[in-house]
């Protein structure tokens, strides 16, 4: 009897569960996964407290890819629409219930259909996000403020800063200079805890990618006579869309749920399993050390092909010392962003909802609202309410998620929760969002190495490259594994691809490297790649 093969997958996150399925669907190798941590989903995970749910950063189910798109739905279709699997037994989706209603017999997996809202609070008022220069903006910033706005967005219009060295010069040549400094500068150096200046273009390339005044204006005026209501929104820029899918649960739903039928088709999946040392010898991976999280018991496993999620860094590092000397040197000047999601419950907010859109409560309507005033550390706030009612156990009450962007190594990494959320208490109440009477409740998440950052040694990251694409049986996958800033679909994607290959028989892996790489960026890092090869 022929045995079959097996595939060790670092990581129970997007990529690691997208490359279980799909290796169940299209091959015979069967998948083993190990996750470090008791939760599954990796960043999209749902985080419960006390009945209420946290979405780590905010996750639209939204791609320009129909693959994904279709993929989602097969897995949780469209609320009162049946998925392909319902259809063939014949089975009713339960419409919804009460907001925060348990839901012991899960049988409410569905997507809603959500409106995407988020806007910028600066100068202790709300501005469109992405910025556009209409009516509200030019009476919130004030006459001679939009003047040179427009002044300096022209004069890069006709002379567009050329090579973009910087992220600095991605946002100028797209915005101008005044716009840049009033809305992006400070608060990709709130993210980033350094100046766009010494950021990597290519960060705006895969995040911002053709957005620009002139296309939000476009989609502005457009908006007026046509809307776009198709889900798939494909003639929208990615930061216009109007609307997108999101699992009635938060977006651990939908991983949980993967992580079920994968398990069922045969793939075996542990918790609490950290891949701490990789055996490579002679050109591949032999095998792959996991430490019990709890126990601390090791045991070293083996399979015929790997797949890792797990940060580039930790990989190059757990390899040894067979690690090509550039490889290792780079890996080690590689550097994370880390993240804190201080949850709060009130019974009301303080600021208003002034906007047309209608919400429970007539809260603020906005999915996300970033905060670029320059008195406070948050970066970004979610309104939990507005992703989907069901993340509210009392739908009475408001639940935000306060977004801090820092270093693990900084002073407030470690604070005890209760400071740290007395912090996102304060900085709410200083820029009148709430009152401080109206706290009911408070929780603080840590999550390590949630943005893969393009400075430190990422200009050298082609020595990484060369060095893993040289591994026959290791395919590198999703966000951290990639090293690459991208959104869920796109770490989907870098797993469908690898497992194409592989059903096809194909060794080249510079499909994966590609996925939401834009063409001149690509063809900018190829050029530097041969100049390492010099």
């Amino acid at each position: 009897m022929e045995t079959k093969r097996k595939a060790i997958i670092i990581g129970a996150g997007p990529a690691g569960l997208t490359t279980a399925y799909e290796l169940l669907k299209r091959t015979d190798i069967q998948p083993v996964i190990y996750e470090m941590s008791d939760e599954i989903g990796g960043i999209s995970r749902t985080v419960k407290y006390k009945g209420n749910r946290i979405d780590i950063g905010g996750h639209r189910f939204f791609s320009k890819s129909d693959r994904v798109m279709n993929w989602w739905q097969n897995i949780l279709p469209l609320q009162g629409a049946p998925s392909q699997d319902d259809i063939k037994l014949k089975r009713d989706i339960p419409l919804s219930k009460k907001p925060g209603a348990p839901d012991p017999e899960k049988e409410n997996k569905v997507l809603l259909i959500r409106n995407r809202i988020s806007r910028i609070f600066f100068l202790r008022r709300f501005f469109s996000y992405p910025i556009s220069l209409n009516m509200e903006t030019i009476l919130n910033l004030g006459i001679i403020r939009c003047i040179k706005i427009g002044i300096t967005y022209f004069w890069i219009r006709l002379f567009p800063i050329r090579p973009e060295k910087s992220l600095a010069d991605f946002y100028i040549n797209r915005f101008g200079k005044e716009l840049y400094n009033t809305f992006f500068r400070d608060y990709t150096t709130k993210v980033w805890g350094i100046t766009p200046d010494h950021i990597s273009p290519e960060w705006g390339a895969q995040r911002v990618k053709g957005l620009s005044i002139s296309k939000a204006i476009l989609h502005a005026v457009r908006s007026i006579f046509k809307k776009d209501t198709s889900i798939g929104q494909k003639g929208t820029e990615t930061s216009l869309i109007e609307q997108f899918t999101y699992p009635k649960y938060g977006p651990g739903q939908m991983w949980e749920t993967v992580a079920e039928m994968v398990q069922k088709d045969g793939a075996e999946l542990y918790m609490k399993k950290k891949c701490t040392r990789l055996l490579y010898e002679d050109g591949e991976i032999k095998g792959i050390e996991v430490t019990d999280t709890e126990s601390g018991e090791k045991e070293i496993v083996s399979g015929d092909l790997y797949f890792s999620t797990m940060p580039v860094k930790d990989l190059i590092l757990d390899m040894g010392s067979n690690v090509p000397a550039k490889a290792k040197e780079v890996a080690e000047g590689l550097i994370y962003r880390d993240f804190i999601t201080v949850g709060l419950l009130l019974k009301k907010l303080k600021v208003k909802n002034v906007s047309t859109f209608k919400t429970v409560n007539d809260i603020v309507p906005d999915n996300w609202i970033y905060i670029q005033e320059r008195d406070v550390i948050v970066g970004r706030v979610q309104v939990f309410n507005n992703w989907s009612p069901y993340l509210v156990a009392d739908e009475n009450n408001v639940w935000l998620g306060l977004e801090y962007f820092l270093n693990d190594t900084d002073d407030m990494w470690s604070w005890e929760d209760k400071k740290m959320a007395q912090l996102g208490i304060d900085e709410m109440v200083k820029i009148d969002i709430i009152d401080r009477e109206d706290v009911l409740d408070s929780v603080v998440i840590r999550t390590p190495k949630t943005y893969p950052a393009y400075f430190g040694s990422y200009d050298k990251f082609e020595h990484i490259r060369e060095f893993v694409d040289g591994i026959d049986n290791l395919y590198m996958v999703g966000r951290n594994g990639l090293h690459r800033y991208n959104n869920q679909d796109h770490s989907m994607l870098t797993a469908m691809t690898a497992v194409d290959n592989i059903s096809k028989g194909i060794k080249d892996k510079t499909n994966i490297w590609e996925v939401n790489t834009e063409t001149e960026y690509h063809e900018a890092k190829q050029g530097m790649s041969e100049k390492l090869k010099k």
